[in-house]
């Protein structure tokens, strides 16, 4: 993901060729308290009951990633690891529908990518969206050694992933009362490194499979009352602010989801100052699909340096700075805003 420069200008022509540990005993169980449209509170309560997030479990997805090595478009690497996230999804009760498809990157590569997308419950109409990009980049142009080589995408990449595959595992074994796709997206890391000429430095240059599925869904006018992207959700020294792109196109959706960090006592995770606008795989789901959707995601403000962290895009974005915590707060937060929707 990077900066957004001017995200009204991204309706262009796309650059797209068309074509375990034992699990806690006893689940945990949230009030959630119903307000009236005029935005006051009612009296109505409901106890829901939501599946324990097993941050060890997720923990070991981000490992099972990492082992694979970077995952670049056209690589055995990435092969390998798109077979597994399919076995996966199926193997936790999800209807798989794999999206096929070329794509042109910023210097003119053909990219062979993969959109891997697991439905629950396709019979519903109501329909929730999580969505992860699964790849990893394919250089560590902001490090100062061995800037040509890709990286293990511990936590930008293989982090939202796990936190996904854990909760697709829950609801493979207690549903909530909605459908659900999660999207694990391709080719979201392989835009124009730091070296490019500016020619080739164009926005849509990024999130190359979000663009394909945003323009081809994998059902025909699917529809989704809103999405949740989860990009770097792992790291130890995590803040999630919220997203200025978010911001722009789901306001009330991002309010919902820091409130619910809130109550479950996440504040000190999801910090309440509103970042830049970013290019990232949320903008072409709510812009060119039309569903309102909030990237979760590491970025810090006040701190240098300021924005995604000293690891992005760098070689210490490895297994070492995964925190089994910040996982966990970020899947109890999903969870629990979804199995409430």
């Amino acid at each position: 993901m990077r900066l957004a420069a001017g995200i009204a200008g991204l309706v262009g022509a796309l650059l797209l060729l068309s074509g375990c540990d034992p699990e806690p005993a006893g689940a945990p169980k949230f009030e959630q308290r119903f307000e009236r449209p005029d935005g006051g509170e009612g009296a109505e309560r409901a106890s829901v009951e939501v599946p324990p997030f097993n941050a060890d479990s997720a923990y070991a997805y981000v490992a099972a990633q990492v082992g694979f090595g970077p995952r670049v478009p056209n690589t055995p690497e990435h092969a390998a690891c798109g077979d597994w996230l399919e076995r996966e999804l199926e193997r936790h009760g999800a209807q798989v529908t794999v999206q096929e498809g070329r794509a042109r990157a910023f210097d003119g590569t053909v990219l062979g990518i993969r959109n891997i997308i697991g439905t629950f419950a396709p019979e519903r109409a109501d329909r929730v969206l999580l969505f992860a990009h699964w790849d990893t980049r394919p250089f560590a142009d902001k490090d100062t050694l061995r800037q040509r080589e890709p990286i293990d995408g511990a936590d930008d990449g293989a982090s939202g992933v796990g936190v996904l595959l854990e909760i697709a595992r829950n609801i493979g074994k207690q549903a909530p009362d909605v459908g659900i796709d999660i999207i694990f997206f391709d080719a979201e890391d392989y835009g124009a490194p730091e070296w490019a000429p500016p020619s080739s430095n164009s926005s849509l240059t990024w999130c190359l499979g979000s663009q394909f599925w945003a323009n081809e869904p994998h059902v025909f006018g699917y529809q989704a009352k809103y999405g949740i992207l989860l990009d770097m959700v792992g790291a130890k020294d995590a803040r999630f602010n919220m997203e200025g792109t978010s911001m722009a196109f789901a306001p009330a959706k991002v309010k919902h989801i820091w409130k619910t960090a809130e109550r479950l006592g996440h504040a000190e995770l999801f910090t309440t100052e509103v970042t830049p606008q970013t290019i990232d795989d949320n903008l072409f789901v709510s812009q060119f699909a039309g569903i309102p959707s909030v990237n979760i995601v590491h970025y810090r403000m006040r701190v240098l340096p300021m924005g995604y962290g000293p690891h992005h895009h760098t070689h210490s974005d490895n297994l070492d700075i995964i925190s089994k915590e910040t996982l966990r707060a970020v899947g109890e937060v999903v969870m629990d805003v979804v199995w409430n929707d």
